[in-house]
């Protein structure tokens, strides 16, 4: 295995001066599959104080010592070097109470989550491989290194790590880590949300969500409880083929693999058996779960502490998620006045989603609206369309001098914009202010 130039000097350095030094972990794994590693672990014997005497002279980060971790900041870019540790019990489900250091690498690599991360290369290109982690990449399995319940009993977040890695890297998890999986995900509960989240949305974003999504869907509604109703409910309805949970794996597929895209989905329908109604024929109506789907959006990502940001686009992007939509140019021009531009676009993908996931037999006409819907919006933009309040050719000032005060500038100024969308009035200056005057 090549190793690039900077990690094999600071392995270097390490060795000459009497220890020993590995990659390890990721950027292993992620070398093996052919792809670019985000970031290179190093683990060594050297303890801590040993490292920073090794790299003395260089710009060090001390913040990971307690555990071990000594940061090398080479460029603008850190690398952090650990010392070959064992843990000691795991009480809480996530931390170790203690590391204790060890001299061997084979020790610190038994204590790893799984094997395709359980391996190391040292500077001469060679890999360590004691757990079989290649002939598991070569067979695309997540297997857990030793057994399954104990990794999982020390930190629970190796749960979602390992449906994580099936998703993203598109592997099946092996039978007796599924089943510690499927035994303890309970203890996923001792896990702080934020570190959920993350795995959560990684997995999301994966190739193979959708099979991980149904494999273990009994985690993903622990995760969320109320994407429970979902499972099984049957809608009842003929435009419908599928249950509401079997709906939504297949709409999240069918968007791009985008963070808040792929949660809008998750979220878009987990409403409906809420809502429902019957009508004398048996059929099932879910009229306000675009509400309701929204609210319990907001609850959800706000108990999984995702940014402000993001609960904000997604809530709105459920909310939005079978608005009508049209080529036609007024409608096009309000839609974007209310979403701009960006979010209209992942409503038409949401759009293009939903129809599909609905089991519709053409497939294919959902794909061309979505196609029609994005020309008809690249052409409406080519012509600089006046759909914000800053596109207006007067702002507050001028109907300040013309009389107007408080909350009628901003009531007059969105009038006077529905009208220009609407096409009754034009985006010249002398227009609107004539239009103001005579309706002041």
């Amino acid at each position: 295995m090549q190793l690039p130039d900077i990690v094999w000097g600071l392995m270097n350095r390490l060795v000459e001066a009497g220890y020993s030094a590995y990659a390890v972990g990721g950027c292993v794994r992620d070398t093996l599959l052919g792809k670019e590693p985000k970031d290179w672990d190093i683990c060594t014997s050297a303890r801590p104080e040993e490292t920073e005497r090794v790299f003395v002279g260089e710009r060090l980060i001390e913040t990971g010592i307690r555990h071990g971790t000594v940061a090398v900041i080479q460029g603008k870019t850190p690398y952090e070097i650990t010392t070959f540790r064992i843990d000691g019990e795991y009480t809480d489900h996530r931390h170790p109470d203690c590391v204790d250091f060890v001299d061997r690498v084979d020790e610190d690599l038994a204590r790893r989550d799984f094997t395709i991360n359980a391996m190391a290369c040292d500077r001469e290109g060679t890999i360590l491989d004691l757990f079989d982690g290649q002939q598991d990449l070569r067979d695309r399995i997540i297997r857990c290194v030793g057994a399954p319940e104990m990794r999982f009993e020390e930190d629970a977040l190796r749960i979602l790590r390992a449906m994580r890695f099936a998703a993203t890297l598109d592997f099946t998890i092996e039978e007796e880590t599924s089943k510690a999986i499927h035994k303890l995900y309970p203890t996923l509960a001792q896990v702080a949300a934020e570190r959920k989240r993350t795995e959560l949305v990684q997995l999301l974003c994966g190739p193979a969500a959708g099979r991980i999504l149904r494999e273990y869907e009994e985690v993903i509604t622990f995760l969320i409880p109320s994407l429970k109703a979902m499972v099984g409910y049957d809608q009842e309805n003929p435009h419908h083929r599928y249950t509401v949970w079997e709906h939504t794996i297949r709409a999240l597929e069918n968007v791009p693999p985008e963070p808040d895209l792929r949660v809008a989905m998750l979220m878009h329908d987990s409403g409906k058996p809420f809502v429902r109604t019957t009508d004398a024929q048996g059929i099932g109506h879910y009229a306000g779960h675009q509400e309701e789907s929204a609210r319990l959006a907001a609850e959800m990502m706000e108990a999984m502490k995702f940014d402000r940001a993001t609960r904000e686009r997604v809530v709105r992007l459920v909310r939005g998620h079978d608005i009508p939509l049209s080529p036609e140019k007024k409608l096009l021009t309000r839609r974007l006045n209310q979403y701009g531009e960006r979010d209209l676009r992942a409503l038409f993908a949401i759009h293009r989603a939903d129809r599909i996931a609905t089991g519709t037999r053409n497939p294919e006409h959902a794909t061309d609206r979505c196609a029609e819907l994005n020309a008809a919006l690249d052409a409406l933009l080519q012509e600089q369309p006046c759909y914000q309040l800053k596109d207006m050719q007067i702002d507050g000032t001028d109907l300040v001098k013309i009389g107007y005060r408080g909350p009628e500038i901003g009531r007059k100024l969105e009038e006077l914009l529905g009208r220009i969308m609407e096409g009754s009035i034009g985006n010249e200056r002398e227009a609107l202010l004539q239009a103001a005057k005579e309706e002041k």
